[in-house]
């Protein structure tokens, strides 16, 4: 008598649960605007969703914390004259977000740690290069303030947001809509899909097509592609048939696909999210009421699905939290923030443990705040994998950080005629920029000084209120 092995895995039983109802974030007008992208965006400090406004476009930004029924007059993020297509925060600094608009240019905003009172209106820096909208943008993964945008001028363009300019252009590779542009894990390589059908690996830096693939799913309708943990690629699309389909692909080999399977025959385009550290893919759907989940192994047939999160209500985006704002004494791996018509729900995913105690083979060490490069030494070609954090004490965020802006001068490319000159000259821009420095950093403990003054006068003003109420 045959009897069926079970395939061993300890994320066989990972389940979805959403959010009671008061952790939830009501009365949110969620963009209407027609575009494939996730419309949330999330980080261990703060929630940024896409939302309908007149006059051009908007974002809000709410506190992790900040859960109910937000205000109708809630302050926005308000810059663009068109609506906005695409919102990504830094993965290097948790107060820094880009945006990117139907109005062609992409704007890279500070975010304070308190709640503004009025809507924020001036971003720290505007980039414009595309002549038409911008509908994709990513961060680097390891090299500090670079930014990839992607436009439906075919173009991909790499920026250094810390001075504004345009490190790299890819303005010839595709002749079509970019549908989605995905970094690997150092960011030395990219994965695109395109309307045209074709699934190409890019070196950027080099402004070549490494690999390529035609019709990796044969559908017309937009295809998405992701880098895994083990260097293969990860797609979702749609057959000839219009059923959904996802597949996985070795890109030193794109004859034949690791893996090909079919899904259903909804129209929505598949989101795909994935987490390296447990090698799990979330398939999230635009209209979907479900999230399917499935673990991708070196083991046939490679990728292995898991379970499906359902529910009543349709998402219409969907945000991914990074591993280092997950709870890990709940043993939570995942966590969503789906998008309603006027809420928005967090969907935690759990793998079922008894011990209380903190589970190594579930959070290996994970990608941290840290770059581990400069935007110049990646342009030189250098490459870098991610400083990786321990999660076994949690994560704190860190306090508010300002990204500094730093335009370089046009007129200053002038070759210098007398080298002492320059030498001279620049040892005395040293200086002032070390001077400098120093007032910033002696400002900066003055105002820390005067808050901390000022709390202590609101305690003994409080202490003295409660002796005259005690007297009293």
């Amino acid at each position: 008598m045959s009897r069926r092995v079970v395939r061993q895995s300890k994320f066989r039983h990972v389940f979805g649960q959403a959010a009671k109802a008061d952790q939830t974030y009501e009365d949110i007008r969620v963009s209407k605007v027609t575009w494939d992208s996730s419309f949330c965006a999330v980080n261990p400090k703060f929630l940024a969703i896409i939302v309908e406004a007149g006059g051009g476009g908007a974002f809000m930004v709410l506190a992790l914390a900040k859960t109910g029924r937000v205000d109708k007059n809630y302050p926005l993020v308000t810059g663009h004259t068109a609506p906005v297509l695409d919102i990504d925060w830094c993965p290097h600094n948790d107060n820094v977000i880009a945006s990117a608009s139907d109005d062609t240019t992409i704007m890279v905003w500070q975010i304070p740690d308190y709640t503004p009172v009025r809507n924020i209106t001036e971003p720290i820096i505007t980039l414009e290069g595309h002549s038409k909208r911008v509908g994709i943008i990513t961060w680097h993964p390891t090299a500090r303030n670079v930014l990839l945008s992607a436009g439906s001028d075919n173009m991909i363009i790499i920026w250094n947001v810390g001075t504004g300019e345009v490190l790299l252009s890819l303005d010839d590779m595709h002749p079509d809509v970019i549908h989605s542009v995905c970094w690997n894990s150092n960011g030395s390589l990219l994965a695109t899909t395109c309307k045209d059908k074709t699934l190409r690996i890019i070196d950027p830096r080099k402004g070549q097509v490494v690999a390529e693939r035609f019709a990796a799913h044969e559908g017309m309708r937009p295809m998405r592609a992701i880098f895994t943990r083990q260097g293969h690629i990860f797609t979702t699309g749609f057959t000839r048939m219009s059923q959904r389909e996802l597949g996985l692909w070795d890109p030193n080999n794109f004859e034949e696909p690791v893996a090909l399977q079919e899904m259903d025959t909804s129209n929505g385009v598949l989101l795909p999210f994935y987490d390296p550290d447990s090698s799990i893919v979330y398939l999230c759907g635009k209209g979907d009421s479900s999230i399917r989940y499935f673990e991708i192994t070196d083991e046939p047939p490679f990728v292995h699905y898991l379970n499906t999160f359902s529910s009543k209500e349709p998402q219409r985006g969907m945000g991914f939290m990074p591993k280092r704002g997950l709870d890990v004494s709940k043993c939570e791996i995942a966590r969503f923030y789906k998008l309603h018509e006027r809420k928005c729900e967090p969907i935690i995913m759990t793998v079922p443990r008894k011990s209380d105690l903190f589970q190594d083979d579930l959070y290996p060490d994970t990608p941290g705040p840290v770059p581990s490069l400069e935007a110049d030494e990646w342009i030189s070609g250098q490459d870098a994998e991610p400083v990786l954090i321990s999660l076994r004490d949690g994560y704190v965020p860190a306090k508010h950080r300002e990204l500094r802006v730093t335009k370089r001068n046009v007129l200053d490319v002038r070759p210098p005629s007398d080298p002492r000159r320059s030498q001279s000259a620049s040892d005395a821009q040293l200086s002032q920029q070390h001077t400098l420095e120093t007032l910033l950093e002696q400002i900066k403990a003055l105002r820390e000084q005067v808050q901390a003054q000022e709390q202590r006068i609101t305690a003994l003003e409080n202490m003295l209120c409660e002796l005259v109420d005690g007297t009293d």
